[in-house]
């Protein structure tokens, strides 16, 4: 299923078909080659003074890892997420190594996973960024250090028609329009 954007001027493609399904195929594996590629995006990102604060812990589906981040899921993440190929905790270094705060680290390392999503509906991969999850969780399990903060999951695989959801209520919410805020809504100051 395609929802392109309906955008006030033409997008790029890739910019303009991406969306977040949540209908997976669960018998699609994502293959070394594409997920190097993924995150190899993610890497050349932009980032304050260079200081690329992104981390990542990555999971195929059968691996423990994978397990674990489908437990720290809340509500109906639980749910579809298991079908994806992979998932990918993103987290930033939020402390610099003289202990004072890092104030960019939260937005590059939404520029790295930014990249990531577009590297990956260029392959041929869609994913899902997810908020809902037990940040104690993650951080326990993957043993992050204190300085390491968790900021999304991302779940990344080839889609499945919506009404794989089973779910009516879901299967709904999947094949819903897509909706932005209006573009002059977004803009406190200036003009276009």
């Amino acid at each position: 299923m395609k929802k392109k954007a309906d955008s006030s001027v033409e997008l790029h493609p890739i910019l303009a078909e991406r969306w977040s399904p949540r209908s997976y195929d669960g018998t699609a594996e994502i293959s070394i080659p594409d997920l190097t590629g993924i995150l190899e995006a993610a890497r050349w990102a932009p980032s304050s003074s260079n200081s690329q604060p992104w981390r990542f812990v990555v999971a195929r589906r059968g691996d423990h890892r994978f397990a674990q981040m489908v437990d720290s899921m809340a509500g109906f993440n639980k749910v579809w997420s298991p079908k994806a190929s992979a998932l990918i905790l993103v987290a930033a270094v939020t402390i610099q190594p003289d202990g004072t705060l890092r104030p960019a680290a939260l937005y590059d390392a939404g520029l790295a996973a930014s990249l990531l999503t577009v590297e990956a509906h260029h392959r041929g991969q869609v994913v899902h960024q997810i908020g809902g999850f037990d940040h104690a969780a993650v951080i326990k399990d993957f043993n992050l250090a204190p300085e390491i903060t968790p900021i999304a999951i991302l779940a990344i695989g080839k889609q499945a028609p919506a009404d794989a959801l089973g779910d009516p209520k879901m299967v709904e919410r999947e094949i819903a329009a897509r909706t932005r805020v209006p573009l002059e809504s977004l803009i406190l100051s200036g003009a276009l």
